[in-house]
This record gives C-alpha cells, sequence and structure tokens, in this order.
C-alpha cells in the first residue's frame, strides 16, 4: 500500500511552490478593479467641476458681465420728436478679499476631489485583497481536499487487497471505503466553496482568479496621513475656506457700468453723444448673512469633528491590525508544530499497520489528526500573509 504519509507530506511543499506556477499581483488587480469602478467616471466629472470653478475663481469679475439696451422716442410711424438710444455694459466686482477666498475654496475643492479619489481606491484595494486571500484560502482547501481524497483512495486499495488476502476483516475494507466517500463529498464541498470566491473575484476586478497571490511586507508608513484621514483634513480646510468665503460675502458684489447714450431734441438738430459711469452697491442682506456664516461655521465644525473621529479610527485600526498579526504569526508557528508532530505519528502508526501491530481504527484517527494539522497550517498560512495585508490595508497602504 502507498504511503499515506509521503502524500501528505507532498501537500506543504506543493502549497509552498505553488507561486511559481503563477502569482498574482494584488497592485494589477487593483488597477483592472478600478478601471471597472463605476466611481471613475463621477470623480472625472468632478474633476471638470472642480476645473470650473478654480476658472471662476480667477476670472477678472465676480459675474459674467452684461449687455443691456434702451430706447426712448416718439410711437410707432411717428419720425419727428426726441429720440434717445442707450447701450450699457455692466459686470459685477470682487468685493475685498472675497477673489482670494474664491480662489483657495476652488483649490481646496480639488484636493478634497484628490484625497477623496485616494480614500476611495485605497477602499477599493481592501476589497480586493479580501476578495484574493478568499480565493487562496479556498483553493488551499480545495488542495488538501483532493490530497485526502488521494490519500483515501490509496488507504481503500491497499486495505482491499489485504482484505482479499485474509489479513483485514470486512468491518475495515468498509470503514476504509467510507473514509473515501467521505473525502470525495469534502472536494466537491471546496470546489463549490471555490468557485463562489472565484465568482466575487472575477465580478470584482474582471480578471481571472488566481492560483496565488504576491504575499505582502508590512509597510513604513510613518509620517504619511492615511487616505481616509488625508480626506477627512481636506475636507476640514474645504470648510475652512467656505467659512473665509462666508465672511468675505457681507453683501451681493458691487456693479460697475459704463454707459453710452445718444440722442436728439427734435428732427432738425444733430444728434449728441454722452458717456457714463455708474457704480450699484447692494445693501447687506443682515439675515442671508448671518444664515450664510451660521451654515459655514456648522460645516467646519463637523469637519473638525470628522478629522478627530477618523484618527481616532485609524489608530485603532492600526492597534487591531497589529494585533491580529501577532497572533496569526503564533497560531502559524504553533500549526507548523502541530504538523509535524502529526506527520511523525501518522508514520509511526503506518509502519505499525503495515507489519500487522496496530489496527485500522488507530490509523485512521492518526490520519485524520494529521490531515486535520495540515488544513489547519494550511489556513495559518493564509491568515498570517492576509494579516500582513490587513495592516498595510489599515495602514493607508495600497498594494
Amino acid at each position: 500500500m502507498p504511503s499515506v504519509s509521503l502524500i501528505l507530506a507532498g501537500l506543504l511543499c506543493t502549497l509552498s511552490c505553488i507561486g511559481g506556477v503563477r502569482a498574482d499581483s494584488l497592485a494589477t488587480a487593483l488597477d483592472a478593479a478600478w478601471a471597472r469602478h463605476p466611481q471613475g467616471a463621477a470623480l472625472a466629472a468632478r474633476g471638470d467641476e472642480a476645473s470650473a470653478r478654480m476658472a471662476l475663481a480667477a476670472s477678472l469679475t465676480a459675474g459674467p458681465p452684461s449687455l443691456a439696451f434702451g430706447h426712448l422716442g416718439g410711437g410707432f410711424g411717428q419720425d419727428g420728436g426726441r429720440r434717445e438710444w442707450e447701450i450699457e455694459l455692466a459686470a459685477p466686482l470682487w468685493l475685498p478679499g472675497q477673489q482670494a477666498a474664491r480662489q483657495r475654496e476652488a483649490a481646496s475643492g480639488a484636493t478634497v476631489l484628490a484625497a477623496t479619489h485616494a480614500a476611495l481606491r485605497l477602499q477599493l484595494a481592501g476589497a480586493v485583497r479580501e476578495a484574493g486571500w478568499a480565493v487562496v484560502a479556498a483553493r488551499a482547501a480545495l488542495d488538501l481536499a483532493q490530497q485526502r481524497e488521494a490519500s483515501a483512495r490509496a488507504l481503500e486499495a491497499g486495505v482491499q487487497r489485504r482484505h482479499a488476502a485474509g489479513e483485514l476483516a470486512r468491518i475495515d475494507a468498509n470503514q476504509a471505503r467510507s473514509e473515501r466517500l467521505a473525502a470525495e463529498a469534502e472536494v466537491a464541498d471546496a470546489a463549490t466553496a471555490l468557485r463562489g470566491v472565484e465568482h466575487v473575484w472575477r465580478t470584482l476586478t474582471g480578471l481571472p482568479a488566481p492560483v496565488t497571490i504576491d504575499a505582502e511586507r508590512v509597510a513604513d508608513a510613518s509620517g504619511e496621513d492615511p487616505p481616509q484621514l488625508a480626506a477627512a483634513i481636506a475636507a476640514l480646510h474645504a470648510a475652512q475656506a467656505r467659512v473665509q468665503v462666508s465672511r468675505a460675502s457681507r453683501r451681493d458684489p458691487p456693479e460697475l457700468a459704463l454707459r453710452a447714450v445718444r440722442e436728439r431734441d427734435a428732427v432738425a438738430e444733430p444728434w449728441s453723444s454722452q458717456w457714463g459711469v455708474q457704480v450699484r452697491l447692494p445693501f447687506s442682506a443682515g439675515a442671508q448673512t448671518a444664515l450664510n456664516n451660521a451654515t459655514a461655521q456648522a460645516e467646519l465644525a463637523e469637519a473638525t469633528a470628522a478629522v478627530e473621529q477618523a484618527r481616532l479610527a485609524h489608530t485603532l485600526d492600526v492597534a487591531r491590525a497589529r494585533a491580529e498579526l501577532d497572533a496569526a504569526v503564533q497560531r502559524d508557528e504553533a500549526a507548523a508544530q502541530r504538523q509535524r508532530l502529526a506527520a511523525e505519528s501518522l508514520q509511526l502508526i503506518e509502519k505499525s499497520f503495515a507489519l500487522g501491530e496496530s489496527d485500522l481504527a488507530t490509523l485512521l484517527r492518526l490520519r485524520a489528526a494529521a490531515l486535520d494539522a495540515d488544513a489547519e497550517r494550511a489556513h495559518r498560512r493564509v491568515a498570517r500573509t492576509a494579516a500582513v495585508s490587513r495592516l498595510n490595508q489599515a495602514l493607508g497602504v495600497l498594494p
């Protein structure tokens, strides 16, 4: 009968060398997922809006100029009497400090857009990371199930031969067959689970499901604000800029008008022309100004609170992710020791069973323990690499 322990021992080598088959990059998958993300077009439109706001704030006037025409004269069909034509070109003017405030507001809006882009991309990176490691974990579980099925078939064949030779009872043959059927059912379950997570991956990235993924290293993000916190800080600066705009916009902008009048008093008299300048100064709307100031101050207070909340959430997320990584490392090391002990015990019982010194029930029990240890080790190895990705995600680092 082929050695079950040799089949199981090859599994760890298979898992450790599988990267040579095909290892996919999380960075490549993130680029593919971002290209499919529906928010990409929305952010592009927001970019056009931010550019338009900056152009508006840089204009010479506070708004578009206007042109007005006027005529004063006799009624229809009358060609005598007074005639007057008037044309007026008017443009709103910036209040003192208002244009600079508008420019700061437009610049802060562009910064908010860039920070939102980075935060959204990081959020998508978290989904890609989780989907990728779910595929790797499911594929490792399927590989383990297939290894169990192969070893169960080898065990059943050996038991059947010894049963036919009269060395083992019929009940031993039935137990071996039951073990093989259970292994086949486990393969079917693992294959179904793998198809499910592969579908999630393909929906997210549009790429084929990976065989494995390049493991990440713990990033050094010292001195850098994570995208979520950077987005909150950018929103705070934008709120501060809106407060300055509100303070600089106490009334509607004044309007400067250039007037040209051409007139005559009677048909026989010559036309005369006059030029003039007109300035309109709107009164301050106290209630509206107070409302605008109160709204801007409320937005500033909310943005300040959001920054503190984002900073606290970042600190907690990083601490939690570091603790989970430390625990994952410890669990992986313990699983490795358990796997070695289980493999050693299985090797000893296989020799004893081959010599007829142990029964099949003991072999099956130790074999199940070895398979469980292998499954635990494979699971812990994937969990350890996934914990590194989660720590990088908490630090705000893209793959």
